[in-house]
């Protein structure tokens, strides 16, 4: 069991409530849905000795829902991330979301994105997020509410990278939708590859979706990336937006780009029912 000190305990114990701090002032086009038909809660994921806290959005009636990992961006498990569930239990799925940097910090809480990055997510291994996701796979099965028969993955930003990454590791995903999830980048011990690496280990096809006008993500790697799909034969696409940019879905911050967000938005749903991620509800009693 790791050396998990009582800041560490509450750390991995519980959810911030609300956007994390360093993405305020909060912008105008903010997206709220309402928990009317559905529910939520903040739940527990056991992994290796220590737990992990979750949020968690299904439809209010009915059992084995389709399920949607959410992987949330750099800012963890905050309000813009429910509320991506909530919009995903409307939709009829029991989208969970577990905070992926539990072990490392509480990143709702720090005001600087560039501290986040360098004291936070450069020290998470991949391989911790993979078996945290497995995790709480396992976790959602064990609920009787969940069909991991159905089983998609979305993420942003970091969590798009993260996407690719699952979808080659676990053969139980059937379909994947990366938010401008970056391609590329430095491999060291904790993140040995990525997905430019992987593109012809995909278990499932991925849907990504970018910005043209990304100043973190270059369209030469989006390049890069259509060839190595199309040489390995995936049936993974991507979709390129010319004028969005970085962050272009989340509706809270100034980079926010409405048409292409809905449009994503519209993407993913066709996505997950082409590819068998799809509605799959049994009414209670």
């Amino acid at each position: 069991m790791p050396n998990i000190n009582r800041r560490q305990f509450i750390i991995l114990s519980s959810l911030a409530t609300g956007y994390a701090l360093c993405t305020h002032p909060i912008a105008a086009s903010t997206i709220t849905t309402d928990t009317e038909g559905i529910t939520t809660e903040q739940v527990q994921i056991p992994i290796g000795g220590v737990s992990i806290p979750a949020y968690t959005a299904m439809p209010a009636s009915g059992n084995m829902f389709p399920v949607v990992l959410v992987v949330h961006e750099i800012f963890g498990v905050h309000e813009y991330i429910q509320d991506v569930c909530r919009r995903l239990a409307k939709e009829g799925y029991f989208a969970i979301a577990p905070a992926l940097f539990a072990r490392q910090s509480d990143v709702s809480q720090m005001s600087d994105p560039q501290t986040i990055i360098s004291e936070v997510v450069s020290q998470v291994p991949d391989k911790q997020v993979m078996d945290d996701l497995n995790a709480t796979v396992t976790w959602v099965a064990g609920t009787g509410k969940g069909n991991i028969d159905k089983l998609g993955i979305t993420g942003f930003c970091w969590g798009g990278r993260i996407v690719w990454l699952y979808a080659a590791h676990n053969p139980r995903v059937k379909a994947g939708v990366a938010w401008y999830g970056r391609l590329q980048g430095e491999t060291t011990p904790l993140t040995p590859q990525h997905p430019i690496d992987i593109a012809g280990k995909l278990q499932a096809p991925v849907l990504g979706l970018y910005g043209g006008s990304d100043r973190l993500i270059s369209v030469e790697s989006i390049q890069t990336m259509r060839q190595r799909l199309v040489q390995s034969n995936s049936p993974s696409e991507i979709v390129v937006y010319p004028d969005a940019s970085h962050g272009f879905h989340a509706d809270y911050r100034d980079s926010y780009a409405k048409e292409a967000a809905v449009d994503g938005w519209q993407r993913l749903q066709v996505w997950f029912r082409r590819h068998d991620v799809i509605y799959n509800i049994t009414l209670a009693d």
